[in-house]
């Protein structure tokens, strides 16, 4: 069992040596002694269940009592009590610079520190014998810790003007920290060596088993490298999205079948950062119907489970990115009006907190492209500039470079689709039209006119993963000769939802008046 801990004995010094804090990295309270012993002791028997109960509530719990504004014991002071354990005490380290990120502000040496600990452990991974089950929870906080370093790295160098000397002169020194190539090779080098490719092709073969089972071995291997090499796909897309490239992100999450459950729906925190990136890629390369598609699902999904989820540390996590998948479909809908796609539930809440915005983003005027921004703005991952500044020159903070880049191919995608609005509108009204008749009402000439329809031919149509055209449109049509004849893309309607919600109510209603005892 996963022991319980007193709380008493805490790592504070409060004397003039020792500083306010009072931090002594080497003062190891009983209940830490404990919780590294038992935590060791369950990794070598393979224990998953307690280990995940320790890493998920334990750590959490001491982290409140004992840690809260301080780091945990260094690993050095706790190593004796760990058989100095190579691996576990790269384990340990790596939960010691989490929980650092998480609670204070590292410094530059901590941030380098962090990137060394983390390419020794990928390299005991890659190229050690690693026999040991760890919790799915604990492997996707790796690879997402990993990524959302690299990212808080690439923003902390990018703000230059305010550096010290020594932070310079360490910043030349240790250039290859959290360099974006190494970054990016750890990752595919875990997705490449785990063959987990393979491994989710051979699935489908009915040949082998890895989501049945959440990737866990229960014939006595490891699941480390197979599920960290999974996970590591999702930390690809993340990465690419980070740098721009959308293209390359949804390439690289290809093998996951995200219409399907897998082993990133059974972490919170990997379900939602697969489909928040995916959403968002999509978004950028128009495929609007996608991104509505499954921002819908996700948002479902945590709007049913949210309450199941309180007591987690990552709750405020899971609002906030909850929050802004609304914003990004509210975007998407704006864009794209195929509200047929969202489920009720999901499209009264949507109401709720954009209703208001997402009319008056349809107008397509100043007050319109305000809104995009101020929605991107807010729902956009923290895009990075992964090169390093160059000393010679004077030095400035470049961190926004980036997101003005994107938000300004974003509102730039936008204002071409004010022409388009006047068009839709037009389409929704009639079923045959005139080119001439159309021409005549946006007041302008047929060969202009011509050249609109082609643009919202093209901007509602995209190019799928697989190379295939797809249609966005809500409202589509075609031209013979000088006569445009509108598709009816009207939705055969769906009653089976609502009568199941209604026949849940009657139940309730039925059960209530059973419970009335009748005089």
């Amino acid at each position: 069992m996963a022991a319980s801990y007193d709380y008493e004995d805490a790592p504070f010094r409060h004397d003039e040596e020792t500083g306010p804090l009072g931090y002594d990295p080497n003062f190891v309270p009983d209940s830490v002694k404990s919780f590294v012993t038992h935590l060791y002791r369950h990794i070598r028997e393979k224990n998953v269940y307690e280990i995940h109960q320790m890493y998920e509530t334990s750590f959490q719990t001491l982290s409140d009592h004992l840690f809260k504004d301080t780091p945990w014991p260094s690993v050095d002071a706790v190593a004796n009590y760990v058989d100095n354990d190579h691996v576990f005490c790269l384990l340990y380290r790596e939960m010691w610079f989490r929980h650092l990120y998480a609670r204070l502000s590292p410094t530059l040496k901590q941030r380098i520190d962090s990137w060394d600990n983390y390419c020794s452990l990928f390299q005991v991974v890659l190229h050690g014998v690693v026999n040991m089950q760890l919790p799915n929870q604990w492997l996707w906080d790796m690879v997402d810790e990993f990524v959302y370093q690299f990212q808080s790295f690439c923003q902390y160098r990018a703000k230059m003007k305010n550096k010290t000397e020594q932070e310079i002169a360490l910043l030349r020194q240790f250039d290859q920290a959290w360099n974006v190539y190494g970054v990016l090779n750890f990752l595919q080098a875990l997705v490449e060596k785990s063959s987990i490719i393979q491994i989710l092709e051979h699935e489908k073969e009915g040949i082998e088993q890895f989501t049945a089972t959440d990737g866990y071995d229960y014939s006595g291997g490891s699941n480390v490298l197979k599920v960290l090499g999974y996970f590591s796909m999702v930390g690809l897309l993340r990465v690419h999205c980070l740098l721009g490239d959308y293209h390359t992100g949804l390439k690289c999450l290809l093998p996951i079948d995200i219409s399907q459950q897998g082993v990133y729906t059974s972490v919170i925190g990997s379900h939602i950062a697969t489909i928040y990136h995916y959403g968002f890629a999509n978004l950028m390369l128009r495929r609007y119907v996608d991104a509505i598609r499954e921002f819908n699902k996700i948002l479902l999904y945590i709007y049913k489970t949210k309450q199941y989820h309180q007591k987690s540390s990552q709750y405020e996590q899971i609002l906030k990115k909850n929050e802004q998948m609304y914003a990004l479909l509210a975007s998407c809908l704006s864009l794209c009006p195929q509200v047929k796609l969202v489920d009720e539930t999901v499209n009264a809440q949507l109401r709720e907190k954009y209703g208001e915005k997402m009319a008056r983003m349809q107008r397509y005027d100043d007050e319109a492209f305000s809104l995009y921004d101020e929605l991107f703005s807010y729902a956009c991952p923290k895009f990075i500039t992964p090169s390093a500044p160059s000393f010679e020159e004077p030095l400035v903070n470049y961190n926004q470079d980036a997101y003005r880049l994107q938000l300004k191919l974003f509102l730039y995608e936008v204002k071409q689709q004010q022409l388009l609005s006047g068009v839709r509108t037009f389409l929704k009204v009639y079923s045959t039209l005139s080119l001439g008749k159309l021409a005549n009402y946006m007041e302008v000439d047929e060969p202009t006119l011509r050249t609109i329809l082609m643009t919202y031919k093209h901007k509602t149509h995209a190019v799928d993963s697989k190379g295939k055209i797809i249609s966005n449109a809500d409202v589509d049509f075609y031209i013979d000769e000088d006569m445009i004849h509108v598709v009816d893309t009207k939705p055969v309607k769906r009653y089976g939802d609502y009568f199941l919600r209604q026949i849940v109510k009657l139940e309730g209603v039925i059960n209530d008046m059973d419970r009335i005892k009748l005089e």
